[in-house]
């Protein structure tokens, strides 16, 4: 596999690097926080699509529903243009009612390649909410919710054409981002 500079992991050690700023000394904070505006301005340079979004590497174009996770995480803002222009790039090119699939594989339809992911579901759907969106964000909570199996778990997949579960049961990653989305979606955004 080639050796990708991945955007997501870049800007996920930014949010990383804020978080700990909010743990230490100011003075350490200043630097830690110096370091995350380098890393974010970095990236900028070289994983940034000419339309404005964020995408998955300088030599991958496409995107990826980890792109949303920063923002989410505090690597960015939620009004920073990038982070409003990546959720309605990728709301646009990998979501069909209110399901959300990682990336594009290829040029068939989505639903044709993989089954929806739960998880970017969940993802949407607070990306939603930090945006102040709270109707579309408990529309995105709501429909992969209802995405669970007879003994309430989610799978890792949800087939939207035979309406089964597929991979991974149950999904950990899955579950963890819907107790958070519900935790989350009864606060108001930040």
């Amino acid at each position: 596999m080639e050796n990708h500079r991945w955007t997501h992991s870049r800007l996920i050690c930014a949010a990383g690097l804020r978080s700990w700023a909010g743990l230490v000394p100011e003075g350490r904070a200043a630097s830690l926080a110096a370091l995350a505006d380098r890393i974010v301005a970095d990236t900028s340079a070289i994983g940034l699509h000419p339309a404005g979004h964020w995408q998955r590497s300088p030599g991958d174009p496409r995107l990826d529903a980890a792109l949303l996770l920063p923002p989410l995480r505090g690597a960015l803002p939620a009004g920073d243009p990038r982070t409003r222009a990546t959720l309605r790039a990728y709301a646009r090119e990998l979501t069909t009612g209110h399901y959300a699939y990682r990336f594009r594989h290829d040029e068939r339809p989505l639903e044709e390649a993989e089954g929806a992911f739960l998880l970017c579901g969940y993802v949407m759907a607070l990306a939603e909410h930090q945006q102040g969106h709270r109707e579309e964000a408990l529309r995105w909570f709501e429909r992969n919710r209802a995405a669970c199996g007879a003994a309430g778990l989610f799978a890792e997949e949800y087939d939207i054409r035979q309406r089964q579960l597929r991979g991974n049961l149950p999904q950990a990653f899955v579950h963890a981002l819907f107790l958070e989305s519900a935790a989350r979606l009864a606060t108001s955004p930040s």
